[in-house]
């Protein structure tokens, strides 16, 4: 049986879309309705209910895929049994997702430090908001904004972001920043594409969710909208000053955001995973 189309089926059962599913492992939507396809005569079953607003599993579909999450799992632990295997004999590689901001602003300048300790090691980054799947090695390590819950994860925090609001000087127009109340404002903020990140729940503890205009997953989205004049947006601090933004008083502290690195139980103890750790933990240690 196609272990890749029952992948598949778990993914379309999580994101429930089959472009979701295709924009996730970057191939074609046909692509994906293939396997599905394939999968459905393989087992001579009607597994997708295909509706003009979209497609979901039938009862069959949702029994198969609880079915074959244990045969994807294990097929992952070949897959990192088998890089296991390699990293005893060559340099290795590993694969780090994180957000857009962390892997253009803190890992890729600092990626001479890893090579310096690990010179053979090739490194992937992958800039990326939703979460990742480590155990089916869509990544080795994964650096997120919210804690998980799988068990088969260890997570360690590692930092904290600190945030706060921002203008431009365009759409302050003179006025004080320390005036400018939130509620009459256009506000610029993350979706929640990262989990349920802290100001997420801040926003709606204040009564600000009405005031919200614009929700993004991308750093650089928000800080362009914002520099053009769009609004408030709640960022991290050293993003906007760098970007030339100016502070806004807000009513109440918004809390730091948690910085969690977390990797896979059976491949943490793996030379080229354990190098890239200790550099992950060093590169959020002597940020500003």
């Amino acid at each position: 049986m196609d272990v890749q189309a029952l992948r598949t089926l778990l993914d379309l059962d999580r994101r429930g879309s089959l472009s979701a599913v295709a924009t996730h492992a970057d191939v074609a939507v046909s692509t994906i309705a293939r396997r599905l396809d394939s999968l459905e005569a393989a087992l001579g079953l009607r597994l997708l209910d295909r509706r003009a607003n979209g497609v979901r599993l039938t009862a069959e579909g949702q029994r198969i895929a609880a079915l074959a999450g244990p045969i994807v799992e294990q097929a992952a632990r070949i897959d990192r049994a088998a890089a296991a295997l390699k990293a005893s004999a060559h340099g290795g590689s590993v694969t780090i997702s994180a957000t857009e901001f962390v892997v253009s602003e803190i890992l890729a300048p600092l990626l001479p430090d890893l090579w310096r300790a690990a010179p053979d090691l090739t490194v992937t980054l992958r800039a990326q908001g939703e979460v990742v799947s480590l155990a089916a090695r869509e990544a080795d390590l994964a650096i997120r904004m919210s804690r998980p819950t799988e068990p088969s994860l260890i997570a360690q925090k590692i930092g904290e972001v600190p945030l706060g609001g921002f203008a431009s000087p365009a759409w302050l127009d003179g006025r004080d920043p320390s005036t400018i109340g939130l509620s009459d404002a256009q506000l610029l903020v993350y979706d929640d594409s990262y989990g349920r990140i802290a100001e997420l729940d801040w926003v709606a503890a204040q009564g600000l969710t009405g005031a919200v205009m614009l929700r993004s997953g991308s750093t650089r989205a928000l800080i362009n909208a914002c520099a053009a004049g769009g609004g408030v947006a709640l960022l991290p601090v050293r993003a906007a000053g760098r970007a030339g933004l100016v502070p806004v008083k807000v009513p109440f502290a918004l809390p730091p955001r948690p910085v969690w690195l977390l990797t896979h139980r059976d491949i943490r103890r793996l030379p080229p995973i354990r190098a890239a750790h200790r550099w992950i933990e060093r590169a959020f240690a002597v940020q500003p």
